[in-house]
């Protein structure tokens, strides 16, 4: 942090400032998160309303660091000629795109500006969202859904048997009326494999019991 001299005239500004500010509010949804959060531009309307009638603005400038992370820096200034330069705060982009990189650096502002002039822009959730307690779990597959196991199995099962029987492979989840391997329950998938290791048995053994239907 960097700061001017003296700070008193500024301290006084923003004291005053934070005593008149009405907090903007929380009228954005996150979806991630499931929480509501105050837009940039809101958090920016409210310090436009009661920051300059205190002699107080500010600056901010985007920056990358060493690692190629995306940061913001802010200065708070004081018509008396005060100022406090603060230190630039750095994430990493979600996407290394121009528009994740934008989208970070109008987070970093908001949140930086919010820190500095006192205003809450986010909903209090006692710390979930920072400790990662709050974000979506991913979807838990059902008990009863097919595993990779059964899976490969079906694969190289229904290979064979159209090698044995001159077939191509989509003839064969056909004739067992599988359109998707992966959608199938694990109840599924073991009658499939049994089939399949019978249509196998009859094809080496000379037999044509894969001409009935099976399902």
């Amino acid at each position: 942090m960097n700061k001017s001299e003296s700070i008193a005239e500024i301290s006084k500004a923003l004291a005053k400032f934070q005593e008149e500010v009405k907090q903007p509010l929380k009228d954005a949804d996150n979806p991630f998160f499931k929480s509501k959060y105050v837009p940039l531009e809101n958090v920016v309307e409210a310090i436009s309303d009661y920051g300059p009638k205190n002699g107080l603005s500010f600056v901010q400038w985007p920056k990358n660091d060493e690692t190629g992370r995306v940061g913001v820096a802010t200065i708070l200034m004081h018509t008396s000629g005060e100022f406090i330069e603060f230190d630039a705060v750095f994430m990493k982009a979600d996407k290394e795109t121009a528009q994740g990189a934008g989208a970070l650096i109008t987070y970093l502002k908001r949140y930086s500006l919010s820190a500095i002039y006192g205003i809450t822009s986010d909903e209090d959730d006692d710390g979930n969202n920072s400790s990662g307690n709050n974000k979506e779990k991913p979807e838990q597959p059902k008990q009863d859904a097919i595993s990779q196991k059964q899976v490969g199995l079906i694969k190289v099962k229904a290979m064979e048997f159209a090698k044995l029987r001159n077939r191509k492979v989509d003839e064969v989840y056909a004739k067992l009326s599988i359109s998707d391997v992966t959608k199938l329950t694990k109840d599924q998938a073991n009658k499939a494999i049994k089939t399949l290791e019978s249509w196998i048995s009859g094809a080496k053994g000379g037999s044509n019991a894969d001409t009935k239907t099976e399902s």
